[in-house]
C-alpha cells in the first residue's frame, strides 16, 4: 500500500476499534471501575502491570488485586499497615507473586508520598520527543525503597532494550483522551504526541505485514522504528494506531 492509502486504512480501523466495546474485552475496564484520579492510576498501573497471558485471566487477576485493597487503592496504598500486607501474599499472576505485589504497594506509597504520585514522576523525567527516558527514571524511582531483586524484572526499562510494552499501555490509558471513553486521558501534564505504541506480537507482526516495521524483535529499536512510522501518520496522536495494529492482529487475525 501507498503511505497515503495506509493511513486511510488505519484510520479506518482506528474508528472501528477505538470505541466503548472495546473495553469489554480489555484490561483497561480496570481503572474504568474508578472515578478518584489517584485510584483509576493506581488500579491502572497494577492491572498494566500483570497484562501479559490470556486476556480473561489477566482481567480477573486484576480484579482479585482491586478487592485485595478493599476495592480503595489509592486509600490502602497510603494507609495500609503492615498486618494489611499479609493478605496480599497469597495472591499469584504468572510469575508476578505476593512478595511482588507487597513491594509494588509499598514502592506506590513512597511515589505519592515523596515524589508527587505517578503523573509527577513522568512528567518530571519526559523529554521533547519521547517518555521512553521517563519509564527508565521511574523505574529507579519505584524502586529506591528495599525491595528483593526478584520483582524488578516486572518494571520494563526501555533504556536496557525493552520494548517496555504494558507500561506504554498505561501511559496511553492515562495521557491520552481519544473522546470516545476508552482512553482516560486523565494526566494533562504529558502531551499524546509523546507517547510509544504498546509494541507487542499481535501490533509488530501487523506492522511487519504492513510494511512500518522491519525489525525482527519486539524491542526498544523495533519501539524507536514503529514509533517514527506511526508519527509521520500523526504527529500528535500516534498511538492511537495501536487499536488499528491490535484489532487487526488480535480480532481479524491480519
Amino acid at each position: 500500500m501507498e503511505k497515503k492509502e495506509l493511513k486511510a486504512f488505519l484510520d479506518e480501523k482506528v474508528l472501528l476499534y477505538n470505541k466503548p466495546g472495546f473495553i469489554e474485552s480489555d484490561p483497561i475496564q480496570i481503572p474504568h471501575l474508578f472515578t478518584q484520579k489517584e485510584d483509576i492510576e493506581i488500579a491502572g498501573f497494577l492491572a498494566a502491570t500483570i497484562a501479559w497471558g490470556n486476556r480473561k485471566m489477566i482481567i480477573n487477576n486484576a480484579k482479585k488485586m482491586v478487592a485485595l485493597m478493599g476495592d480503595s487503592p489509592y486509600d490502602f496504598v497510603l494507609h495500609h499497615k503492615e498486618h494489611h500486607l499479609e493478605q496480599l501474599e497469597s495472591f499469584v499472576h504468572r510469575t508476578f507473586n505476593g512478595l511482588d505485589f507487597i513491594t509494588f504497594i509499598k514502592s506506590l506509597k513512597n511515589v505519592y508520598q515523596n515524589h508527587g504520585g505517578l503523573e509527577a514522576v513522568f512528567a518530571k523525567h519526559r523529554k521533547h520527543n519521547s517518555l521512553q527516558p521517563a519509564i527508565h527514571e521511574f523505574k529507579k524511582v519505584f524502586f529506591e525503597i528495599e525491595h528483593q531483586n526478584r520483582t524488578h524484572k516486572h518494571v520494563s526499562d526501555p533504556l536496557t532494550g525493552s520494548a517496555a510494552k504494558r507500561i506504554n499501555m498505561y501511559l496511553r490509558w492515562m495521557v491520552r483522551n481519544d473522546n470516545t471513553g476508552v482512553d482516560l486521558g486523565i494526566w494533562k501534564s504529558v502531551s499524546p504526541s509523546l507517547l510509544s505504541c504498546p509494541l507487542d506480537v499481535h501490533s509488530g507482526n501487523v506492522a511487519r505485514k504492513l510494511g512500518i516495521l522491519t525489525r525482527k524483535q519486539n524491542d526498544a529499536r523495533a519501539l524507536a522504528e514503529l514509533d517514527a512510522a506511526l508519527r509521520e501518520m500523526d504527529i500528535t496522536d500516534p498511538v492511537k494506531y495501536d487499536f488499528a495494529l491490535f484489532g487487526l492482529g488480535v480480532f481479524e487475525g491480519f
